[in-house]
């Protein structure tokens, strides 16, 4: 008896972190929030000849001839085909709005999105600890040893905090929006990550000051999302700002659009991510000032701006 065609579709968003970047490396926390409008999707469907065939911007055809930064995708899909005992073929197609190497969880984001259309394609309830563990297969061979906040973010509502590779939901009540800038430079996270290190080895005093500060800064930021404190967590970007100026992980052009953004009425500008291109994020009341401020930022050269409500309902603390 021939089995029915199956079919299985997932979906998920970008993320960006608010604040705590390079010092959560070292057991500071960090913030990271889900970017819902900029989203990733994936769809499955069965196939009668046994060939697994993916369609994505980056690759259409075989599984097997996908290049070797699909390396996650294919370990992914094929983890999931083992596990289940399928021996037909499949037909995944993806499809995302992340940009890469801007610190928005690219890679992240279409694995959270893949593992959802797994389990949906082999109709499969899960978990989120199962959803994550999924999303990880394809993480651990993109990253090596990532962190675990990208995919935990993408798979959220709402933000995420991390410290001492812990993971939990934190409530948000803020009336105003994000404003994420990318600046067209791909994201240099390795030197900047790198960089970073050296200056610790170096002076180690001054730069775990400097990761102090910056956690601090975080803590900051956890009671002004929860209490309404636009203007507060405005000031907490760019004190947060100059302090990854410090660190090195800042450039020229990100300084430049940071300082218009600020000319411009941005409550607060900071970059976000591993720094040294990248996106930067801004602060502003409401949408129409958010607006505003993307029009004159892309005069200036920006090449892309997303608006991102902050405003959103508390959800359970666990992941």
């Amino acid at each position: 008896m021939e089995e029915e065609s199956r079919f299985g579709f997932g979906e998920s968003h970008a993320k960006v972190i608010l604040i705590g970047e390079h010092s959560v490396v070292y057991g500071r926390p960090a913030i990271a929030i889900p970017l819902k409008t900029i989203r990733a999707t994936s769809s499955i469907k069965s196939r009668e000849d046994g060939q697994i065939i993916i369609h994505s911007e980056r690759f259409d055809g075989l599984l097997a001839d996908a290049p070797s930064d699909m390396t996650g995708i294919k370990k992914l899909i094929l983890d999931a085909v083992r596990k289940q005992n399928y021996q037909k073929g499949l037909e995944a197609t993806l499809k995302s709005m992340v940009p890469i190497a801007r610190g928005m969880g690219s890679s992240a984001c279409v694995a959270v999105a893949l593992a959802r259309a797994l389990f949906s394609f082999f109709s499969l309830h899960f978990s989120e600890k199962e959803l994550l563990e999924a999303a990880n297969i394809e993480e651990v061979a993109t990253h090596i040893n990532p962190s675990g906040l990208d995919a935990a973010t993408c798979a959220s509502n709402t933000p995420i905090w991390m410290m001492d590779g812990k993971i939990k939901r934190i409530p948000i009540n803020l009336d105003g929006c994000l404003l994420i800038c990318d600046t067209g430079i791909k994201g240099q996270t390795s030197e900047a990550i790198a960089a970073v290190k050296k200056r610790l080895e170096s002076n180690a005093k001054e730069t775990n000051a400097l990761f102090d500060k910056l956690q601090e800064l975080t803590l900051a930021a956890k009671k002004q999302l929860a209490k309404n404190d636009l203007l507060g967590l405005g000031q907490t970007f760019d004190a947060a700002q100059s302090v990854l100026k410090t660190l090195g992980v800042s450039c020229d052009e990100l300084d430049e659009y940071i300082s218009v953004a600020k000319d411009n009425g941005a409550l607060g500008a900071k970059l976000t991510g591993g720094g040294r291109g990248g996106c930067f994020i801004c602060l502003t009341k409401n949408a129409a000032q958010a607006n505003e401020l993307a029009q004159k930022l892309s005069l200036t050269g920006v090449r892309q701006t997303w608006i991102e409500p902050l405003a959103a309902k508390e959800e359970k603390n666990v992941l």
